[in-house]
């Protein structure tokens, strides 16, 4: 009887946590597609408006989540020295800056966002599954973990969707960089263990940042915004 009430007080928390992440946000995540639609028949300019939103929720979510774990466990332990060029989608040619950014052709910009996108789709899932058994992490990096799963998800598709109007009729090889960190997250060791779940939430901070600016300005180039 302990357990059952123990295990739905649990529950019921993070339900109000995640309520309460929800509506402390001022950006609201619209769906790509209307639910149930087989052909969607959102405007190319549609589609944009609403990727370039969910990258900045991602990269917003993300920025939090790794500056409430590196002020929790990080501190002191000199991390962030042995996390610079170690993201797993380093092997993914991406420029550095918008400058660089400018010099490839929007083609190629699209496909490299969606290669990004896809190589997060694993260790995120992971992410999520091994914060959860983290019994000292705090609910609310659970919930944002969860809710960046989610939301990568969600842009992936968005992407997909603006490269078939883009470029009708072309197909895009499953181009992405494969993630091997699992075994780290699962460390006995706990600075080793510590240090992974750090380099792996700097990469994602690091990574939703770059898609994000990667959005804005495939929108600047293709929808022609005068906001530009």
């Amino acid at each position: 009887m302990c357990t059952k009430r123990s295990s739905l007080k649990g529950s019921l928390l993070l339900l109000l946590l995640m309520s309460s992440l929800l509506l402390s946000r001022s950006v609201e995540t619209l769906p790509i597609c209307p639910s149930g639609a087989v052909n969607c028949q959102v405007s190319l300019s549609d589609l944009f408006d609403r990727a370039v939103m969910l990258s900045h929720y991602i990269h917003s979510l993300s920025s939090e989540m790794f500056n409430e774990f590196d002020e929790r466990y990080a501190q002191g332990r000199g991390f962030i020295t042995k996390a610079i060029n170690s993201c797993h989608t380093s092997s993914l040619s991406t420029p550095e800056d918008k400058e660089q950014a400018q010099q490839i052709h929007h083609e190629d910009l699209l496909n490299l966002v969606l290669g990004v996108l896809r190589s997060w789709n694993e260790p995120l899932y992971h992410l999520v599954s091994e914060v959860r058994s983290m019994q000292e992490a705090p609910d609310t990096i659970l919930l944002k973990a969860m809710e960046i799963e989610e939301q990568n998800k969600r842009l992936l598709e968005g992407m997909e969707k603006i490269v078939g109007q883009v470029h009708p009729g072309d197909r895009e090889n499953e181009v992405y960089s494969a993630w091997s960190g699992l075994p780290s997250l699962q460390m006995a060791d706990e600075d080793t263990r510590l240090f992974a779940f750090y380099n792996l939430l700097h990469c994602l901070r690091r990574d939703s940042h770059k898609i994000d600016n990667y959005l804005k300005l495939l929108k600047c180039r293709l929808i022609h915004d005068s906001n530009c």
